[in-house]
């Protein structure tokens, strides 16, 4: 499909890229696609691990005191992340943590919505029941 500009909403069967246009040479980039934020792809995690970057949601179940970690984002990027399953507590750890340098999962339905920035790293939005230290 071509390169289009709309005033109005917009829906797409097949996802969304952010793109910029030089002035100078009209050369076209690409940026973020939109098509999993959009649909909220969901991640699983079963133990201590990573949480990864390119699906919105992340739904960890512990096995243990899990050690789970994030890296850094995209400016402007959100995370969910919630407990689907207690088998003990979940430690988050991201690399750059607005506020505090973890958030632990306690209970089935701890929740955290994150969104990452360039300076201060990944800000709690919000929060449901897990402990940020």
């Amino acid at each position: 499909m071509a390169n289009t500009t709309f005033s109005g909403p917009v829906r797409s069967e097949n996802g969304f890229e952010s793109i910029t246009k030089n002035g100078t040479t009209g050369a076209i980039t690409v940026g973020t696609s939109y098509s999993d934020i959009i649909t909220g792809s969901v991640h699983s995690l079963a133990g201590p691990g990573a949480v990864n970057l390119t699906d919105l949601i992340t739904e960890v179940s512990t096995t243990g005191a899990d050690a789970l970690t994030l890296a850094n984002g995209s400016a402007g990027q959100v995370k969910i992340i919630t407990m689907v399953a207690d088998g003990g507590d979940g430690t988050l750890t991201p690399t750059t943590l607005a506020g505090g340098t973890t958030i632990t999962f306690n209970d089935v339905g701890d929740g955290v919505v994150l969104v990452y920035g360039t300076t201060a790293g990944w800000v709690v939005v919000g929060n449901n029941g897990a402990t940020i230290a």
